[in-house]
């Protein structure tokens, strides 16, 4: 079995590793309920994509769930009809404002 013949120094070992590490994914707002969603993929909050319904999302809920996300949505489409500004923002926009 084959055996290291000197040792590698810790720079060197470090630059092998430098490309070894945990990525932040790319997020994007999601223009219906406005959370953070990954590029390319429907919204789970709100089960749209491109500006159309693909999941329906409140389909698996139980009634009174359901209940309570329709008037969470009727609201939010009830502010974005009167111009307020939308609550909720994704993470990485608030950070790089601080």
């Amino acid at each position: 079995m084959a055996l290291p013949k000197w040792r590698h120094t810790k720079s060197r070992r470090n630059k092998r590793r430098m490309h070894l590490f945990i990525k932040e994914p790319a997020l994007v707002v999601c223009p219906k309920c406005a959370k953070p969603v990954l590029p390319h993929i429907a919204c789970r909050a709100c089960g749209y994509y491109k500006g159309e319904e693909v999941i329906d999302v409140l389909k698996k809920l139980t009634k009174k769930e359901r209940k309570q996300k329709e008037k969470e949505i009727a609201a939010k489409e009830a502010a974005s009809k009167r111009g307020e500004p939308r609550p909720e923002k994704s993470g990485r926009d608030q950070e790089k404002k601080a």
